[in-house]
Formats: structure tokens, sequence, C-alpha cells
């Protein structure tokens, strides 16, 4: 388990790299401990909407294979339009670790951030389990339209999703033991 931090497309943001860099290793050890599951490496991205879009698209466009160009384009601009609203995103990676996107424009205090990042880990510790991994390369390639996903194979992915958000919701009560008041911000 080893945890990078480090910033794409932001100037100016020294003091919100310093704190994520406090909070990311006392967050690891917390999640790991409380969720099953095992921590695979993590490389923590702090950036604004268009960069979040940018990094997702590129990380799963490589975990689908074989994505074409205008499909990808697609997707990016599908991205950046929702990843406004967005403070994070986990994107699992082909070399088997796990990309955490931080969207610093959503997080303004240290609780804030405390809270996103816990909910990330979480959902960075459920793709190591057994075949959640395959289930997202299935769907980001019927997302990119490598590959036809089923009907079946959909609601199944939609159920998994659903429940590993409620999992992950259910656990930022951890960000408190972080950051005291985490979850009153």
């Amino acid at each position: 388990m080893r945890i990078t931090v480090s910033t794409h497309k932001l100037f100016g943001y020294r003091a919100t790299l310093r704190t994520a860099k406090q909070l990311a290793g006392p967050a690891a050890r917390l999640v790991n401990r409380s969720v099953p599951g095992s921590m695979p490496d993590v490389r923590i991205t702090l950036t604004n909407p268009r960069g979040m879009a940018e990094l997702a698209t590129a990380a799963e466009a490589e975990l689908a294979g074989g994505v074409d160009k205008r499909v990808r384009d697609r997707e990016e601009r599908r991205a950046a339009r929702e990843g406004r609203d967005v403070a994070g995103r986990a994107v699992p990676l082909a070399d088997g670790s796990v990309l955490v996107l931080i969207n610093v424009d959503q997080n303004d205090s240290p609780g804030e951030f405390a809270l996103t990042l816990v909910h990330e880990l979480v959902h960075a510790m459920q793709f190591s389990r057994k075949g959640v991994r395959e289930r997202i390369i299935r769907d980001r390639r019927h997302c990119f339209k490598v590959e036809r996903q089923s009907r079946r194979q959909a609601r199944e992915n939609d159920r998994c999703h659903d429940e590993e958000e409620r999992e992950a919701y259910s656990r930022e009560y951890l960000a408190d033991q972080i950051v005291p008041g985490a979850r009153a911000a």
C-alpha cells in the first residue's frame, strides 16, 4: 500500500497539497482497518473539474483498451459537464493501482477534504474485491463502445454500484477521527 499525493493543472495550492499529504496517511490506515478488502497502491491527485475529467477519461480509456478518439472525446466532455458538481472520483488503473481524483473547488475545508478522501478510499478498497475490477472494465468497455454489455450485466452493474455507494457513505464517519467535526462541515 503506497500512497502518493500530487496536483494536476493547479497553481498556488501548496497549502492544500500539504494538508492532503498530512491527511492521506491516516485516512488510508483508518479505511484499511475498517473496510473489507486490501488497500491497493493509491495515487491521489488534486485538480480542478476540467483536469478531473481529463485524467479520469484517460485512465478509463486505458483500462478499456482500443478506444476510438471521437468516443473518448465525447466521454471527456460528458465527464467535464458532470465534474463541476463532483467532489471526488476513484478510478482503477490498468496496473492494479487506483487513481483518486479530488476536486479542490468542491472541498473548501480540511473537514470536507477528509470526508471526500475517506469516501474515495473506500471505493479504492472495493476495487480490490473479487469480480469488481472485471465488472468495472466491462462497464467502461461498454461506455466507450468497445464491447456491448447485456441488459442483465448493466442492471447488475447498477445494483452493485448503488451498494458500493451506500457502503462508502456509511464509512464517512471515519473522517471525524482524522479531522474532528468533519461531518458537521
